[in-house]
């Protein structure tokens, strides 16, 4: 069976497990993606985790950077990143596609069990996202993961166990480096990983690069070079685009007031985060929050 067809069959099973996912799925971390409209170049920030598409496609930008995944290459994203995305779906091409959130615990496990095997020397990267061409064994394991879906028991029996088998053929992947330095301790990778999830628990409070380098325990130009060859952006920028995404979030998710939302994130003046909100979204808070509403 060709890929097409595969790719065919894949984007028919993820739209009817779509309509019959009321009360979730029966394997925790995992999303699933389906939709027949155009979205257009916008913000938005992705957790760590690895995005397969079988129809449909999006482009990625990140200052300079663009990158593309669709059925031929899947993404790569192993710290919180923010970026902007545009996505080409519709009904006769949907976007339909699944995303696997990254289990530190489960990844680590899998990396001691590899253990100091010559056959197993994943190139070293600091990038912090990459499109990465997706090869038929992890097509093969992607296929196998959305079967076990249709059926509770068997999802809850064999679906970590398929996660684990996608995890281990990304490592041996061309971009396995960027997962394995999600594990590996002290290379500039994991400490500049360490300061964003900090910056991902404490980014209300008055954050300094003085702050987050000693926390890297890296000097300030050595914490900003490695900073910005993770995340292609800078350690302040990095931290005002989070506390933006935290605030639409709130205003979504949650109701909130863009008054309350700004203080609630950190800000202490709201028309300085109304300006940095338009410029960064393009449209103003009370826009958003009337946009949310409809």
């Amino acid at each position: 069976m060709n890929r097409q067809t595969v790719c065919q069959q894949l984007t028919n099973k993820i739209k009817m497990l779509t309509l019959n996912e009321k009360n979730g799925l029966p394997v925790p971390g995992i999303h699933l993606l389906y939709g027949t409209m155009p979205r257009e170049r916008s913000p938005v920030m992705y957790e760590p985790g690895i995005i397969f598409l079988f129809s449909g496609h999006k482009t990625g930008y990140l200052n300079g950077r663009v990158f593309h995944y669709d059925a031929n290459e899947y993404l790569l994203l192993t710290v919180p990143l923010p970026f902007e995305c545009e996505t080409r779906a519709t009904f006769e091409e949907p976007l339909a596609g699944m995303r696997i959130n990254i289990d530190l615990l489960q990844l680590q496990n899998l990396v001691m069990d590899i253990g100091e095997d010559d056959n197993f020397c994943p190139q070293a990267s600091a990038d912090g996202i990459n499109s990465v061409e997706l090869s038929e064994d992890i097509l093969c394991a992607a296929e196998r993961l959305l079967d076990v879906l249709e059926h509770p028991l068997d999802a809850k029996i064999l679906g970590k166990q398929i996660i684990r088998e996608l995890l281990y053929q990304v490592l041996r992947g061309p971009r396995g480096g960027a997962l394995l330095a999600l594990v590996t301790r002290q290379t500039h990778f994991s400490q500049i990983s360490r300061v964003i999830r900090r910056i991902e628990t404490r980014y209300t409070e008055n954050l300094t690069v003085d702050q987050l380098a000693a926390d890297a325990n890296m000097s300030v130009s050595a914490f900003h070079h490695n900073f910005k060859s993770v995340t292609s952006t800078s350690p302040l920028q990095y931290l005002k685009s989070y506390r933006l995404h935290k605030a639409r979030l709130l205003m979504l998710h949650d109701g909130m007031k863009a008054s309350a939302a700004a203080i609630h994130v950190g800000y202490e003046s709201a028309s300085q985060f109304s300006r940095e909100f338009k410029r960064y979204f393009g449209v103003t808070p009370g826009e958003e929050s009337a946009r949310i509403r409809a």
